[in-house]
């Protein structure tokens, strides 16, 4: 089971149609549908699960400027300044924190790495440094291993993704958004080229814009209607502890695990060095797109085999009765890797024995949407007028979730965009652009 997540009501029965449909209710989504019913769009946004009932609640917390491929640095430097103010955005405190994050770094080519991350980054490196010695050790206290340096940026910091979408959800709500749960869309209609609505398990709701917000469900909804949207599912665990008094704050990772203070006072702790996928159908279909990362990252991507034909990406899907692969699998809720998990407490133990005998409370999993270029897709669609992506944040969503709303928002609305959206366009995917990854997934 996922971890538990802070309730959104439901609205009311579905209308007949709205400016925007929104298919999606993770934090892209309702920051998305916040944006724009502050603007007084009618926007209707469908989930066809709960609000944040998949990776936008299962993921790290981590809200990171440090490290991030540099297209989408303008975009993150916006997202920060918006989790800043995010209690006067959606009138809740959903814990965020400028605590900073650490790259620990175990040796000298650790340290050359981040180092030139640093000199990639320019400008947009802000207050990030490289830390060593006193300065390393007082941001983590009870440590009993030195590293050799750090990465450090003070102004990244963390939230809790319980909280956030759910909050952000409930704000579009009182700003005039409606949101309908347990309500799939099973198809995006289309009339004369262009879209014309979607039709969900209650019937037609009339549209002329449909943002796909759907995480890793994207690409099977998009290929429905003739679109080619290379796109693969990451399976990334988690586990959190019971809180404990004396430990480090904010978030650190390094080869082994990766850890972030939770506002309840325990642990989020993750492997943080290798994912899984899930070989499907779409793994053989998006094969040539993912190969130049693949081959950059394979250390980092353990493939596993299983329901190729029944599964939720699988060539027949299992049904009940009348249902579509959407209203069966309203949640997806894969099985940690309970394995990697425990090793990962265990290296952080080593680091930090105050976590020795502290209660694990929960172990999940989560499917991250991930692209070729490890880039996500914010954009219309040219040849499918009234098509909005925002989608394949490659595990980089949450922490830049609030900007990508609202920069979903301005192209919808036609309005200034908040940063130049140039390098999140969905043609790069079928222009014959070469992908261009520059960090993992």
């Amino acid at each position: 089971m996922g971890p538990p997540v802070d309730p959104v009501p439901a609205g009311d029965s579905q209308p007949k149609s709205a400016d925007v449909v929104i298919v999606g209710g993770g934090i892209i989504g309702v920051s998305t549908a916040l944006f724009l019913a502050k603007r007084g769009v009618s926007v209707v946004l469908c989930e066809k699960g709960h609000i944040a009932g998949e990776q936008s609640s299962r993921n790290w917390g981590w809200c990171r400027r440090m490290g991030r491929d540099p297209r989408e640095l303008p975009l993150i430097v916006e997202a920060l300044k918006m989790w800043g103010d995010i209690e006067q955005l959606v009138g809740e405190d959903v814990g965020f924190r400028r605590t900073g994050i650490l790259y620990l770094c175990q040796d000298e080519s650790d340290v050359e790495h981040h180092s030139e991350w640093l000199k990639t980054a320019g400008d947009y490196a802000l207050d990030t440094r490289m830390i060593e010695g006193r300065a390393l050790a007082d941001l983590m206290p009870g440590a009993q291993k030195n590293f050799r340096a750090a990465l450090h940026t003070p102004s990244d910091g963390r939230a809790e993704p319980q909280k956030a979408a759910p909050a952000i959800a409930r704000a579009a709500q009182r700003a005039g958004a409606q949101i309908l749960l347990r309500c799939a869309v099973r198809e995006i209609e289309t009339e004369g080229g262009r879209v014309s609505g979607v039709v969900t398990e209650n019937g037609l709701i009339r549209a002329g814009t449909v943002v796909v917000a759907g995480g890793a469900w994207s690409s099977r909804l998009c290929r429905d209607v003739g679109v080619r949207l290379p796109q693969l599912a990451v399976r990334s665990s988690v586990m959190r502890t019971a809180p404990v008094e004396g430990g480090p704050d904010g978030a650190a990772w390094t080869e082994g695990f990766a850890y972030r203070k939770r506002l309840d006072g325990g642990y989020t702790i993750a492997d943080g060095t290798i994912s899984y996928h899930h070989v499907n159908p779409d793994s053989f279909r998006y094969f040539a797109d993912f190969l130049p990362i693949l081959s950059r990252e394979w250390r980092s991507v353990g493939l596993r085999f299983g329901d190729f034909v029944g599964g939720p990406f699988g060539l027949s899907p299992k049904l009940d009765g009348a249902a579509t692969v959407y209203e069966t699998h309203r949640t997806l809720d894969p099985e940690p890797a309970e394995g990697r998990l425990e090793q990962a407490r265990a290296s952080m133990e080593k680091v930090f024995p105050v976590l020795k005998g502290v209660p694990t409370v929960q172990r999940w999993a989560g499917f991250i949407d991930a692209t070729p270029d490890a880039v996500p897709v914010i954009a219309p669609v040219k040849s499918m007028p009234g098509l909005m992506l925002a989608t394949g944040f490659s595990g980089h969503g949450f922490g830049i979730g609030p900007a990508a709303g609202r920069l979903t928002a301005d192209l919808v609305t036609n309005d200034t965009p908040l940063v130049d959206p140039r390098a999140f366009r969905y043609e790069r995917f079928i222009d014959g652009t070469k992908h261009r990854p520059t960090t993992g997934v």
